[in-house]
């Protein structure tokens, strides 16, 4: 696309351009899904929940509250709230646990069994922070985002990033501490 500008991006969004609303989709989602997938240990509820992002991204656009000037910001703001409200119904219902007695059909090896572990004792430090470090968090590693991108789609400046930022990580390191 030559010329290619974020306005220009928006203003064919507002007129529900067909091609536009596919480039904004596949442009997006992938971004939309990893910051989903960071929060989140269920791949399908990840891709359920991007995929309402879009759909509400389609509805405020068509009623006129869609995004007025950062499309990825809405987006990822977006995707924060669903998320948030998703947790908050999946604490609300717990599900029942299988009986560790239960043998598993497909036992793996014990590197992927360390791998699970581990990765289950990170997501499980992670939900003990706030949602401004774990957003923080995502945006900087998950993301990759830069310090001035991170401040820019949290709305705030640099150095609160950093001050959040190095608070998350500290946080982060006394709950992994506490679980090993």
């Amino acid at each position: 696309m030559p010329d290619y500008t974020e306005q220009s991006e928006l203003d064919s969004l507002r007129r529900l351009a067909p091609q536009e609303i596919s480039d904004v989709f596949d442009r997006y989602f992938p971004e939309v899904f990893r910051f989903i997938r960071y929060r989140l240990d269920d791949e399908h509820a990840a891709e359920d929940i991007a995929s309402e992002v879009f759909a509400r991204l389609l509805e405020a656009v068509k009623t006129g509250r869609g995004p007025q000037t950062n499309l990825k910001a809405w987006l990822l703001g977006t995707a924060s709230h669903i998320t948030t409200d998703h947790l908050r119904k999946k604490y609300r219902r717990p599900t029942d646990q299988l009986p560790e007695t239960l043998a598993d059909a497909n036992p793996g090896p014990a590197m992927e069994y360390e791998h699970k572990e581990h990765e289950h004792h990170l997501k499980s430090a992670l939900s003990m922070l706030t949602e401004e470090q774990q957003n923080v968090l995502a945006l900087r590693f998950s993301q990759a985002h830069s310090l001035e991108e991170t401040a820019s789609l949290m709305r705030k400046n640099v150095n609160a990033i950093k001050q959040l930022q190095f608070r998350a990580l500290a946080a982060l390191n006394r709950a992994l501490g506490e679980k090993l």
